[in-house]
């Protein structure tokens, strides 16, 4: 986080006085909340352009040269092993007109609040450490290296997160549905809005730095404001979902935690305006907006959310967590994770491709090929492509988007899907409708060879309805074994005593059509039919002797 503080340079000048005294560093230790913590104030060179004998501002500057001062904050050793529990606390004079040099010997002025004259930032950057005790354990640090507290007790309002995250560490062998290729991070992007407004990236690498195979090595989704809402609509902050290893966990034993994934949520602050600031409740909002990502996470991708772990050994796990020496795995008290919305955008999405199509009574010529472009060329492409692809006059194709205005987004002369999913069900739908073609043009030509060989009535009306409904038969052709009727119409009310009357209707003829060519009526009732219905693209499957009974 960045604290900013105002009123003055005055710990900036005390901790100058402390480094200065101590012969370049001081080291201590103190105690919060019964724990062991150390502390120790040194400093580094600085880019600030140095003042001269005063600020801008007219306080004195006694010193040669410009110094930045940090302290470091560190569970003691003997409570903390790993040595990985701890923040760094950088503390930099700030004062209006304030200049800094570049490597290169560049300056710029630096951007300095308003309302701040002169102060310092205090730049907290750690882990392991809950966000919310960072300025207390500073405090606490400062007193004891003999630093006034009182410095660092009122943060200014535009003191603000840079960063955050939350995790809980999965056992390799169970986190496989997290970062699956239909598991909640690629859906989240998947099933989202395009990219024109907001912000969405999905990456996913199943390889190491060294260039071995190891599966969700490195699986991320990045979600904008924009996309957060659609998914959380209690949520505000760009968050990105990650699932991902340690560099060297293919090196390491199953008993070390660092051989399992982790499974986090964190914090982006570059994908947005706005801020989070640093006072507790600020925190615990972040806090709670994380935990309920990661946890919907959890949820969607069928985990338990239940840990019965031994806390002794860090490398067990009960087949879903395991334990290090910063995640327990213990169960908490906390709220129904929020349902990822996926299904329900999903859903409305399947609704308007289904409307779509079915008030235009399918895709014309144009409009199959403007969907060939955007799936080919990955969703954007302008009118004018799409005209010069496929040797069309562009207004054709911009009166063809205007009739799918709901499918497509059309902005500043380009073109896009609506989703990815959208995507892929308009592509499935054109699919479709040409292997409906192709299957109409088989039967007549079915027709006509009957003819031609001089076949019975019978036996033709057979072969010309087995090519229409793409049957698959057996080698012999005494038996049917699939069946696909495809679309039938409207569902009927529920409740009715004959829920399928067209699906019978239409199997009834068929198997007179089966009998009056000489089969065997059992060849045809073991056969496996499937359908769908006009408003629905989920498909129903029975055999025809359920059906007919």
């Amino acid at each position: 986080m960045q604290a900013n503080f105002d009123g003055g340079l005055d710990p900036y000048f005390a901790a100058a006085r402390i480094v200065a005294d101590s012969g370049g560093s001081r080291v201590t230790e103190f105690t919060a909340d019964g724990e062991r913590w150390t502390a120790k104030l040194y400093y580094q060179e600085s880019g600030v352009v140095h003042p001269g004998d005063r600020t801008p501002q007219g306080t004195p500057w006694e010193f040669d040269t410009i110094r930045e001062y940090r302290i470091a904050v560190d569970r003691h050793g003997d409570e903390d092993p790993t040595g990985q529990q701890g923040f760094n606390a950088h503390i930099r004079p700030r004062w209006q007109g304030m200049k800094v040099e570049r490597d290169d010997g560049t300056r710029f002025e630096l951007d300095i609040p308003d309302s701040i004259t002169e102060g310092v930032n205090v730049r907290l950057d750690g882990s392991n450490v809950d966000a919310r005790r960072y300025l207390p354990l500073l405090r606490k640090a400062a007193r004891a290296l003999d630093l006034n507290p009182d410095h660092f007790a009122d943060p200014h309002d535009s003191s603000s997160v840079r960063d955050a995250e939350r995790y809980v560490r999965l056992d390799k062998d169970a986190s496989g549905p997290v970062h699956a290729r239909d598991g909640p991070i690629v859906q989240l992007a998947h099933v989202l809005e395009n990219d024109r407004e907001g912000y969405r990236k999905l990456v996913q690498n199943d390889e190491t730095e060294r260039g071995e195979n190891l599966p969700g090595f490195y699986h991320t989704v990045t979600l904008g404001p924009e996309r957060v809402t659609e998914v959380f609509p209690s949520h505000s902050v760009p968050k990105e979902v990650k699932h991902y290893f340690a560099l060297d966990a293919a090196d390491r034993d199953d008993n070390d935690p660092l051989a399992h994934p982790k499974l986090g949520a964190s914090y982006q602050v570059s994908r947005w305006d706005g801020k989070i600031g640093v006072s507790d409740d600020a925190l615990a909002q972040l806090e709670t907006e994380l935990d309920e990502t990661v946890h919907a996470v959890l949820d969607e991708a069928g985990m338990t959310m239940t840990a019965d772990v031994d806390g002794d050994d860090p490398g067990n796990s009960d087949g879903t967590y395991v334990v290090d020496p910063y995640f327990p795995a213990e169960n908490g008290e906390h709220a129904e994770p929020p349902e990822l919305n996926l299904t329900q955008i999903r859903n409305e999405q399947e609704h308007i491709v289904v409307r779509e199509l079915t008030a235009t009574g399918g895709l014309s010529p144009v409009q199959e090929e403007i969907f060939g472009s955007l799936v080919t060329d990955g969703g954007t492409v302008s009118p004018a492509d799409i005209a010069e692809e496929h040797g069309r006059h562009v207004g054709s194709v911009r009166r063809a988007l205007r009739e799918i205005d709901e499918l497509v987004d059309r902005k500043y002369g380009e073109v896009a899907l609506k989703s990815n999913y959208i995507a892929e069900m308009v592509h499935e739908a054109v699919q479709e409708a040409r292997e409906a073609e192709r299957t109409m043009a088989d039967a007549a030509g079915q027709a006509l060879l009957a003819a031609e060989r001089g076949l019975d009535e019978a036996t033709s009306a057979l072969q010309t309805w087995l090519a229409a409904h793409d049957v698959e038969t057996d080698s012999r052709r005494e038996a049917v074994e699939k069946i696909r009727l495809g679309e039938v119409g409207d569902k009927p009310a529920s409740g009715t005593f004959n829920r399928y009357p067209r699906v019978v209707s239409e199997l009834r003829d068929a198997l007179k059509r089966w009998t009056d060519a000489g089969r065997d009526a059992a060849g045809f009732r073991q056969a496996v039919v499937t359908w769908t219905y006009a408003e629905s693209r989920g498909k129903r499957q029975q055999t025809v002797a359920d059906l007919l009974g």
